[in-house]
């Protein structure tokens, strides 16, 4: 049974840092592609970073590039995502997700077949 969990959550100030993590089970994090999105209230899913298999490869969304970076720890099978620099904007629920395939569609939520249950990010301004 693969199985997603995000942590890492949490309230903080604008301009401060949080580092989520999202560990993975039942499949292995360096044979899938991870990436995470993140959903405000009232808007559509968006993405936010993606990770390739071999870890040589990141995508990032305009609006954190050069603030968020994802990493991998394959020992721990574990994929993190650290927020520097945040804003209130990026308050949001935060999902990791796997999927296979292609590394084209690494920003389509629909391309994902794995989801964690999320992680509540706030930033008060």
């Amino acid at each position: 049974q693969v199985q997603l969990v995000e942590s890492g959550g949490g309230l903080v100030q604008a301009a401060g840092s949080l580092k989520l993590s999202c560990v993975v089970s039942g499949l292995s994090a360096s044979s899938t592609i991870i990436g995470w999105f993140r959903q405000a209230p009232g808007k559509e899913r968006e993405f936010v970073a993606a990770l390739s298999r071999s870890g040589g490869s990141t995508y990032y969304a305009d609006s954190v590039k050069g603030r968020f970076t994802i990493s991998r720890d394959n020992a721990k099978n574990t994929v993190y995502l650290q927020m520097n620099s945040l804003k209130p904007e990026d308050t949001a629920v935060y999902h990791c997700a796997a999927k296979r395939g292609t590394w084209g569609s690494s920003s389509n939520p629909d391309a994902y077949g794995y989801w964690g249950q999320g992680t509540q990010v706030t930033v008060s301004s």
